[in-house]
């Protein structure tokens, strides 16, 4: 089933432009949050599975039974088919304009009551070299609110800021954070199918989930142009074109690999 296209107007665009983000409720067919969700469950079982064979309850930022951040793209034709749809498409255009890449792609999840917080921080601080802001497309596939952790937004005239901060590493959950000011953000509490649109300078945390269920999201970010490593000889990590000069392009099926 093909996606709906995303109820995207000027408004969304003025307020990316001028707070950093913007909300899009229940936009996601059935049919592909569905997907969504099963994919997601495969590799958290396929991560928990590498993480007992190497006899140990973290790697890299993932906690076992905790918290996860899972790559699905190369790994699921079908997700990969929804990072180039024509809701995702909608969406990517009215925030970067008329050519778009592919540039990065995770499941973030928090597990049942045991789900940890995520510390103050601009997606952009994960990079320690200048770049463009890209976006970010925070994709509820189950219901979120204050009490599962979802995602608190700073808007830009809050934080003071709209460039990239200095971040610094938590040693103890090794999370970078960039902001310890005291104000809360904005929490979204929006339904499952939804999409939170955020550049990739906005600060933005989550807390904890506090419930008996699973939250899961997925994320999907896309840039303007290429995100380059450091020396700008190659991708740091994908540059897969969604819309060139506004067009979409044909190829919308990636081979896993």
């Amino acid at each position: 089933m093909p996606a709906t296209v995303a109820p995207t107007n000027p408004e969304h665009a003025r307020r990316f432009a001028s707070d950093g983000f913007f909300v899009l409720d229940r936009v996601v067919p059935r049919h592909d949050l569905e997907i969504l969700r099963a994919e997601c469950d495969r590799l958290i079982d396929e991560r928990d599975e590498e993480m007992r064979r190497l006899g140990t309850d973290r790697l890299d930022l993932d906690h076992r039974g905790r918290r996860y951040f899972l790559h699905a793209y190369g790994k699921s034709p079908q997700v990969s088919q929804f990072l180039f749809s024509d809701l995702m498409a909608q969406v990517a255009r009215t925030a970067l304009g008329e050519t778009v890449n592919l540039f990065n792609e995770q499941y973030v999840v928090k597990a049942a009551e045991r789900g940890m917080r995520f510390g103050w921080h601009q997606d952009s601080g994960f990079i320690d070299y200048p770049h463009q802001p890209y976006l970010t497309c925070w994709i509820a596939l189950d219901d979120v609110s204050e009490a599962n952790g979802t995602v608190y937004l700073l808007p830009y005239a809050r934080a003071g800021t709209r460039e990239v901060v200095p971040h610094v590493r938590d040693e103890k959950t090794n999370d970078m954070i960039g902001y310890s000011g005291a104000d809360p953000g904005d929490p979204v509490v929006v339904p499952a199918g939804s999409i939170v649109c955020f550049s990739s300078t906005v600060l933005h945390r989550s807390g904890p989930n506090t419930t008996d269920h699973m939250r899961r999201v997925y994320v999907a970010q896309y840039s303007a142009e290429p995100v380059l490593d450091q020396d700008g000889t190659r991708p740091r990590h994908l540059a897969e074109p969604l819309l060139v000069d506004g067009q979409p392009v044909q190829s919308r099926e990636r081979p896993a690999r």
